[in-house]
């Protein structure tokens, strides 16, 4: 019984239009320049400070996706080692921290260069750096059907098959040599980035030529083919986008994986880059707010003060949720709460923070003042 896109005769020539989403296509790439000029404009190191939040993102939420949680003071370690920007690199504890931290960073780095098998088994092995079990750094060889699951164990649904692992090598072998040609200046280029993208994710998720991690290394290669085709490093999250529906993500992979015809696919996938370049706008301005934040407070602050504004400002845009309190202010210093509460009486009076919600007396919560 023919069930998926490549038992069928036309696999893997996918056709779609593009009439739904030419406007998203035209404010991704308007949207694409802006961000480009933001990042030309800033001082080196507000511009790498962006950077690395961006790919801290990236790796945690690529991550998440797949119901794996990591140190996010391990991600940054691992790309601030791998970015040289420390003199005496931090221990890492979380070896698979350690890992998509360097997958980050070699994605980036070779973003110009073609793909090859070879690049593909290395970021494997960056990606499961201690994979007891798990055949590493090359395709899959085992008998047994390649399958994504859900639901527990009697009641479980089959939401995909792949292609049997006897057809990897040779899926794999054209998967690359499209991916080449259609890229800027290839023999079948595929001008528009978050088109190509959108193909090259699906295509390589549908193989899952890895026993493990296919959809982690499915995401770097749409982001590389995103930054093929805008011709710098994509300063965007991809992940961190999906991640924030997850549901609408595996349902869009699943329709498209039941035929060739793929323009809805495209129609979700367009959506998801343009949406993450408006999250990447507002990152950077809140890269922005928080270097201007710390010329102002920095001398102003004790360490434990310190500590905790920087703990608020790791979560990003969006905030600390539910506000900072004398509570979580404690916990986080190890301090008393009459100590903690006087903290932030001190920190709200120079300004540094603002009341967070509608709560007075012991419930204050505060909120880092950015304006």
């Amino acid at each position: 019984m023919v069930r998926y896109n490549w038992q069928q005769k036309d696999w893997p020539n996918f056709t779609y239009t593009l009439q739904g989403v030419e406007n998203e296509l035209f404010l991704f790439a308007e949207k694409v320049g802006k961000v480009t000029g933001i990042l030309n404009a800033l001082p080196e190191d507000t511009k790498m400070e962006a950077i690395v939040d961006m790919m801290v993102s990236e790796a945690i939420k690529t991550s998440e996706i797949e119901g794996e949680y990591l140190s996010r003071r391990d991600v940054l370690s691992s790309i601030r080692k791998n970015l040289g920007l420390v003199s005496s690199p931090e221990y890492i504890q979380d070896k698979k921290a350690e890992g998509i931290g360097t997958l980050m960073i070699d994605v980036r780095n070779t973003y110009k260069d073609e793909l090859t098998k070879e690049k593909l088994f290395a970021w494997h092995k960056m990606l499961l750096p201690e994979s007891k079990g798990i055949e590493v750094g090359q395709w899959r060889t085992h008998e047994e059907p390649m399958q994504v699951i859900s639901g527990a164990m009697g009641k479980q649904k089959v939401h995909y098959e792949a292609p049997p692992s006897k057809r990897v090598p040779q899926e794999m072998e054209q998967f690359i040599t499209w991916f080449n040609e259609t890229a800027p200046g290839g023999s079948k280029e595929i001008r528009k980035a978050p088109v190509r993208s959108a193909i090259a994710h699906l295509y390589f998720e549908t193989i899952h030529p890895f026993e493990d991690g296919n959809g982690r290394i499915g995401r770097a290669i749409a982001e590389k083919a995103l930054a093929q085709g805008i011709g710098r490093p994509v300063l965007m999250s991809l992940s961190h986008t999906i991640e924030a529906n997850k549901k609408a993500y595996y349902d869009a992979l699943e329709n498209s994986q039941r035929s060739n015809e793929i323009t809805g696919w495209i129609d979700y996938f367009v959506n998801i880059t343009l949406a993450a370049q408006n999250e990447a706008e507002e990152q950077i301005d809140f890269t922005l707010k928080k270097v201007k934040f710390f010329d102002r407070f920095k001398n102003k602050l004790n360490e434990r003060q310190l500590k905790v504004v920087k703990r608020m400002l790791e979560e990003g845009p969006k905030g600390f949720a539910g506000g900072m309190n004398a509570s979580k202010y404690g916990s986080i210093t190890k301090i008393s709460k009459a100590t903690a509460t006087r903290d932030l009486q001190a920190l709200l009076e120079i300004g540094a923070l603002i009341p967070f919600g509608e709560g007075g007396g012991r419930s204050t919560k505060y909120a880092v003042n950015l304006i």
